[in-house]
């Protein structure tokens, strides 16, 4: 019975949030043709808010001492479903924009979003003129005051474990200087996993940890660079998962009188 319920809640979510995505996405591009989408950056952050509300999670942000807030970043996080870049957009308390592979600009609807929107195209085929084209652009960006999102895992989560990272943000980082903001998503693997429709109750907890600087670094420190951040990254989401794990392994009586 209580599954059924699930289904059927899961099953109103996604029409609610498809109905409200259909329905606010143009009138966003409309928006970002007729203005600058700084102009109304907190629309869009209003628009990212509903769509964790209509998908049933609730957003909890936690900064480290050490992360600023006013310096234009990198902010490396891991990757579990579609709707990491939503609820990173409602935590992130800067203009932001993404690295967005380039084969989903040709997405109806959402591919014209993102590219007026200004997220920097990363080559499927990595050839040397379009990894050009990505630096000048993530450049360009970065100069303008427009932080950005990266998943260097390259993938989605199976498993809700944090992936290795590929080296591609971390050069990029040390090459242009560009500070890490690592960022934990704790919570989302609960919430919904990739390759399945439910929606699960979950609160979704996005940790940013502490600014690291790149400034004077070379480049035989990147791959400690990359393992820092990734240890920073994997810490409370390893946690969360062996915390989940005893949570279902305790008895029920035991569940009960506690």
């Amino acid at each position: 019975m209580k599954r059924a319920w699930y289904v059927l809640r899961s099953a109103l979510l996604w029409a609610v949030s498809l109905l409200h995505f259909a329905i606010v996405v143009p009138a966003l591009i409309a928006l970002a043709i007729a203005f600058d989408p700084k102009r109304h950056d907190w629309l869009q952050r209003t628009f990212c808010r509903r769509i964790m509300l209509f998908a049933g999670a609730k957003i909890r942000v936690v900064r480290s001492p050490g992360f600023d807030p006013k310096k234009t970043s990198f902010f490396v996080s891991n990757h579990v479903n579609l709707f990491d870049p939503f609820a990173l957009y409602c935590a992130i308390p800067q203009f932001v924009r993404g690295w967005e592979l380039e084969s989903h600009f040709e997405i109806p609807i959402y591919g014209w979003l993102m590219k007026r929107f200004g997220n920097v195209p990363v080559p499927d085929v990595r050839r040397p003129a379009d990894l050009r084209r990505m630096w000048r652009l993530t450049r360009d960006a970065i100069n303008s005051g427009t932080s950005l999102i990266v998943f260097p895992e390259g993938k989605r989560t199976r498993d809700g474990h944090v992936d290795e990272f590929q080296d591609g943000a971390f050069r990029v980082a040390q090459q242009l200087e560009i500070p890490i903001v690592p960022v934990s998503i704790v919570g989302s693997f609960q919430h919904h996993r990739t390759g399945h429709w439910m929606f699960w109750p979950a609160a979704v907890t996005i940790h940013l940890h502490d600014t690291v600087d790149t400034t004077g670094m070379s480049k035989e420190e990147v791959p400690g660079l990359r393992a820092r951040i990734r240890e920073s990254i994997s810490g409370p989401v390893e946690e969360s998962l062996v915390n989940g794990a005893k949570e279902k392994s305790r008895p029920a009586e035991e569940k009960v009188t506690s």
